[in-house]
């Protein structure tokens, strides 16, 4: 997915407007965008809109942030949600691979007591909003088959290590912050899940949103999270591969599915092609979603 864009759980019409963003996926929040005093009123919410939008069959992801694991509402939010099916938990202030398993047993529980299909919902995570997380990033890999995605975030880092601004006077992140995004691609890779880019705080900055996302394509991001329905549209055209390189992938793949599974070195176009142009081939069909038999044959 290319763009995830936030909202609060506890509004109702900006849930409601948010489905006609253009989004991949809305994180409905439970978590900083709602008051302490409005959490159990935005569970019921967020709950009453997954139900309606399941009923619904719409086409976007409905991803739910709950509560941070030590904050002792993530149980709250869990068993308030999980029965709704949402198509994923986004997990802030993740610390280690050991909280994303906990989560999964959780979530799991929560499945099977709502009759649910157990291990359907996947689970995203916040992995640099801590120095915890950051320095345990190695850790999320293989803890559990609900992982789908790792994202980073600046904010809440900040306010974790003392720093007064994650950016230097020319805009950009300064060392820490430039190592949290790196360590996100790192551990994405590691652990084969997406890489998504951290949210651009200046909605009205459509230029810098177009160059910070350009960057995250070129790094290896495959999506952005975005604050605001009108980051959306910039957010989608930058990650949507180019014609160009979607054609080219499709022979790649096509090339490789020809030569079978022992396939090492070929050629196309006159230039030797080998196994990691086949992985950048699969990254781009995936982004383009391709479906993995969408391969025409070989003519």
């Amino acid at each position: 997915m290319r763009s995830l864009l936030f909202v609060p759980g506890d509004s109702e019409r900006k849930m409601l407007k948010a489905t006609s963003s253009g989004a991949d996926a809305l994180i409905l929040d439970l978590e900083d965008s709602v008051a302490q005093g409005r959490k159990s009123e935005a569970r019921e919410t967020v709950a009453a809109f997954l139900k309606d939008a399941k009923r619904g069959a719409g086409t976007q992801w409905l991803i739910v942030r709950v509560n941070a694991l030590d904050t002792g509402m993530s149980d709250d939010d869990l068993a308030a949600v999980i029965a709704a099916s949402p198509d994923a938990i986004l997990l802030p202030k993740a610390g280690s691979g050991a909280e994303i398993q906990d989560l999964s047993a959780r979530i799991g529980v929560h499945e099977a007591e709502a009759g649910l299909e157990v291990g359907k919902i996947m689970i995203h995570a916040l992995m640099t909003e801590t120095a915890a997380g950051m320095l345990s990033a190695g850790t999320f890999a293989c803890k559990s088959e609900r992982l789908a995605a790792l994202a980073w975030g600046a904010e809440d880092l900040a306010a974790d290590i003392g720093a007064s601004s994650n950016k230097n006077e020319t805009g950009a992140y300064t060392d820490v912050f430039r190592l949290a995004r790196t360590l996100t691609i790192l551990a994405a890779a590691h652990s084969r899940v997406d890489a998504i880019d951290t949210v651009f705080t200046d909605f009205r900055d459509m230029e810098g949103l177009d160059a910070e996302c350009r960057a995250a394509v070129r790094d290896g991001f495959t999506g952005k999270m975005a604050i605001h329905p009108d980051q959306v549209a910039v957010i989608n055209k930058a990650f949507t591969p180019p014609p160009e390189d979607v054609e080219r992938a499709v022979r790649i793949l096509a090339l490789f599915a020809a030569a079978g599974p022992d396939a090492g070195v070929l050629s196309l176009d006159g230039k030797m092609i080998d196994r990691p142009h086949l992985r950048q081939a699969e990254r781009v069909a995936r982004r383009a979603g391709l479906e993995p038999d969408a391969v025409p044959e070989i003519k």
